[in-house]
């Protein structure tokens, strides 16, 4: 089977090692790699990687369309990183843009991929590739993905942190609502395996993961964000995808911040008004060969899990919003 993947800002902090790990996966054939600047050199570097995957360069926005021509699967990383003292309203003002125009590519050259969003703000970004679809008609919500797969990655190696005895590789917590400061919230009363937490511990916890991104960002003092973390997380998620539609594979679940309108129309309604009628929000889904399959519902939470969904489904109302309103008032 051919399997072409388009990595969009593959030169960048995020997108090298990310594409070094997706070179490993044998299952892809065609590993396309896209920036405007620098990407010769990354793609002659990982074209001696032995494995299936053709690298094919193309630098430069006049090379867009060659880069995401018949890619099955689209994984955006571009975009400039986080900076210390930057929000990610910040971020925003600059990578929507990028965004937007790397969607208008994508609808135009490949309007069936599997679209992984990781640039930030994912709040925001996500429902900015969802709308300029949507005015290609070409939209299709169950196969455009943000990426929140590193809040996961940090739960189960936090959760390591404080108990010292459990395997990361093995530990699941369910993280829900968005992928920034408070919209991320940890559902720690569904962990497994299950283990119990003093609330002391619970609220540590829930903060390391809401911020671990900014002991990055000042652990590396100005010089970027986390990078090789995120290519981990987005490598991992690209692996799920690749998992349940090359192969096959059932029962795959990974939380995902998408829209609800992904969801079968008879569960559609409950999920509404699980998160206060918002259009896109972060579920673990089961994943299939059409992109979402299921998406699974919250569930039963503490009485503290409640407030900081209150939280969350109040914040991401706005950037929800902030995006669809960028690509209203771009046209």
């Amino acid at each position: 089977m051919v399997f072409k993947v388009a990595v969009c800002g593959a030169a960048g902090g995020i997108g090298q090692p990310l594409s070094l790990l997706l070179k490993l996966n044998t299952d892809i054939t065609h590993l396309a790699l896209y920036d405007i600047v620098n990407v010769p050199g990354v793609a002659a570097d990982l074209g001696h990687i032995n494995t299936p995957a053709v690298v094919t360069s193309h630098k430069g926005a006049e090379t867009m369309g060659a880069a995401l021509q018949d890619a099955q699967l689209v994984i955006i990383p571009a975009g400039i990183p986080r900076k210390p003292g930057m929000t990610r309203d910040d971020l925003f003002r600059i990578n929507a843009g990028i965004i937007r125009d790397l969607a208008l590519g994508a609808a135009k050259h490949c309007p069936n991929a599997f679209m992984l969003i990781i640039s930030n703000p994912v709040n925001s970004t996500v429902p900015i590739v969802a709308e300029v679809f949507k005015a290609q008609g070409v939209y299709n919500p169950k196969r455009i993905f943000g990426v929140t797969t590193l809040d996961v990655v940090r739960a189960s190696r936090f959760v390591t942190d404080i108990k010292g005895w459990v395997d990361p590789v093995a530990v699941r917590v369910p993280i829900v609502g968005g992928h920034s400061g408070p919209t991320i919230v940890p559902l720690l009363s569904q962990i497994q395996p299950t283990q119990d937490f003093t609330q002391a511990e619970i609220e540590a916890l829930t903060q390391r993961i809401q911020y671990g991104g900014d002991e990055v960002v000042q652990a590396k003092d100005g010089a970027g964000s986390a990078t090789l973390s995120m290519a981990h997380a987005g490598a991992r998620f690209a692996t799920a995808i690749i998992r349940a539609v090359v192969r096959g594979e059932t029962g795959i679940v990974e939380p995902t911040y998408v829209a609800l309108a992904a969801a079968d129309p008879a569960h559609a309604e409950a999920l509404r008004a699980e998160v206060s009628g918002l259009d896109h929000f972060a579920f673990p889904v089961e994943l299939g060969k059409e992109g979402v399959h299921r998406i699974h519902p919250i569930g039963s939470v503490s009485e503290y899990e409640k407030k900081l969904l209150a939280t969350a489904v109040k914040e991401l109302a706005g950037s929800i919003q902030k995006g669809v309103d960028f690509v209203a008032t771009k046209n």
